[in-house]
C-alpha cells in the first residue's frame, strides 16, 4: 500500500499555479480537481436564492492527506463512491478538492491553504457566506499521542468552530479547539477556508489514527466504498453544525 501523506512543512510549489503550469506533471495522472457548483438564480419571485452559503473543500485530498477527499463528498451531501445525493439529505453543498493520485511521493503535491490560488477554489469560496475546509495532520503535529483520534477544529469563525466542537462532542468523536495550536489552526486571513464573504471559515485537521477509523480499506480506490460508522458519525455532525450556522444566516 502507498504510504499515507500528511500535511508537509515545507511546500515544492509556491501555489496551485505554480504545479499546475509544472510540464513534468499531467493532470489526470498526477493529480484531479474536482468540483461542483449548485445552480443558483433569483427571478424575482418571493423565495430568492441570491448567494451560496456554504462550501466545502479538501484542498489536499487523495493520496496528498488520506480520507479529506471522502469527507469532503460526504459533507456535501454526496456518496464518496457513487456521487449520488444521499438519501434525505435535504441539502448539499458546493464543493472543491485537489487530489494527488499518484502511487507515492504524493505529499510533493502539498500547497498550503494560505497559497491556495486555484481559480475553482477561490471562486466558490469568496462566493459563499461559509467555507469549511478539510485536512489531515499527524499526532506529533498536533502534540498528541501516536493513537489519538482526534479532530482540532480551528478557523476565523468562531460560531462555526462553537457548534462543531458541540456536534463532535455529542457523537463521542474526540475533539480539540486548535486556537492555541498554531499553524494547525487555520487562523490566517489567507487561508483559503476563510476567503469568504464574511472572511472567516472553518478548518478541521483530522489526525492520521482517526482517519484510519473511518475505513476498512485505506488504499485510495477502495476507501470511498468502505466507510465506518465512524466516518458517518464525522460527516454527520459537520453537517449538523452547518445546518446550525445557516439557520441564523439571513440574506437579504
Amino acid at each position: 500500500m502507498a504510504a499515507l501523506a500528511s500535511t508537509t512543512t515545507s511546500d515544492t510549489y509556491p501555489s496551485n499555479t505554480a504545479l499546475y503550469l509544472d510540464p513534468n506533471l499531467v493532470e489526470s495522472v498526477d493529480y484531479v480537481r474536482r468540483y461542483r457548483r449548485q445552480e443558483l438564480f433569483d427571478d424575482g419571485l418571493p423565495h430568492k436564492c441570491a448567494v451560496a452559503k456554504t462550501t466545502i473543500i479538501a484542498p489536499h485530498g487523495g493520496g496528498i492527506e488520506f480520507g479529506t477527499s471522502e469527507l469532503c463528498l460526504a459533507i456535501a451531501g454526496y456518496h464518496p463512491a457513487t456521487l449520488a445525493v444521499t438519501p434525505g439529505t435535504g441539502v448539499t453543498y458546493d464543493y472543491w478538492m485537489f487530489e494527488g493520485l499518484r502511487p507515492s511521493d504524493n505529499s510533493d503535491l502539498h500547497v498550503t491553504s494560505t497559497h491556495c490560488d486555484d481559480g475553482v477554489a477561490v471562486s466558490l469560496c469568496a462566493g459563499a457566506l461559509n467555507a469549511l475546509a478539510l485536512h489531515g495532520c499527524s499526532t506529533s503535529q498536533a502534540g498528541l499521542p501516536d493513537d489519538a483520534q482526534v479532530v482540532l477544529v480551528g478557523g476565523r469563525n468562531a460560531i462555526l468552530k462553537q457548534h462543531l466542537l458541540d456536534e463532535f462532542a455529542a457523537t463521542g468523536l474526540g475533539a480539540i479547539d486548535a486556537v492555541d495550536l498554531d499553524p494547525l489552526n487555520g487562523d490566517e486571513p489567507t487561508n483559503i477556508a476563510n476567503r469568504t464573504l464574511l472572511g472567516m471559515g472553518g478548518h478541521l485537521e483530522i489526525t492520521a489514527p482517526l482517519r484510519l477509523a473511518m475505513f476498512r480499506e485505506h488504499a485510495r480506490p477502495k476507501r470511498k466504498d468502505t466507510t465506518t460508522d465512524v466516518f458517518r458519525a464525522f460527516a454527520a455532525a459537520c453537517r449538523n453544525a452547518l445546518a446550525r450556522l445557516e439557520a441564523g444566516q439571513v440574506i437579504l
